[in-house]
């Protein structure tokens, strides 16, 4: 005798899979530098999904995936012992075109330099960054995500984005050449 609820739980699954899969794997690959384990690890969070009471995880399902992601990513990490800085085709992908080539350029140029810039922010900050820049979550859900406090997670978005605008404006390479 078949689940009367199979049906509904495998639809459950592949919405969660269609909205959840594309951020899940770049916020994977921004922590572990590599696309196919990313991939894995999102594999591996869909999988967990199935298993887990649909009741007590939809209300959060984004935050749920995130930290299932992230655990995963870190104990890789841990396993393997290892840091990959972001390469160029993920900066490229972060990039949105512009209407005017000079400015789509400058943009280009501007943001680029931003992503590196991130890389040198200690690691908490990076996260956290990412976490409301990226994948536009509020600081609450960073908090439940990455286990640093609501605070915590202002203090580390607040001292990042200082940081960040310090250097944008004192490196040459951000400012226009005309």
């Amino acid at each position: 005798m078949s689940d009367p609820n199979a049906a509904e739980r495998r639809e459950w699954v592949r919405g969660a899979v269609a909205r959840y899969e594309a951020p899940l794997t770049l916020y994977a690959a921004r922590l572990v530098g590599d696309a196919d384990a990313a991939r894995d690890i999102v594999q591996d969070a869909f999988l967990r999904l199935c298993d887990q009471d649909r009741e007590r995880v939809e209300p959060r399902l984004a935050e749920w995936l995130f930290t299932v992601c992230r655990n995963r990513a870190f104990d890789l990490l841990r396993k393997e012992r290892r840091m990959t800085r972001l390469n160029e085709h993920h900066v490229q992908t972060c990039i949105s075109p512009g209407s005017d080539p000079s400015e789509a350029a400058q943009r280009d140029d501007l943001a680029a330099r931003a992503l590196e810039l991130l890389e040198t922010l200690p690691a908490g900050q990076r996260e956290v960054i990412r976490l409301k820049f990226q994948n536009g979550f509020s600081y609450q859900e960073i908090s439940r995500i990455s286990g640093f406090s609501v605070s915590n997670v202002g203090y580390l978005i607040h001292t990042g984005m200082t940081t960040l605008r310090s250097l944008l404006a004192d490196a040459p390479a951000a400012r226009t050449q005309l």
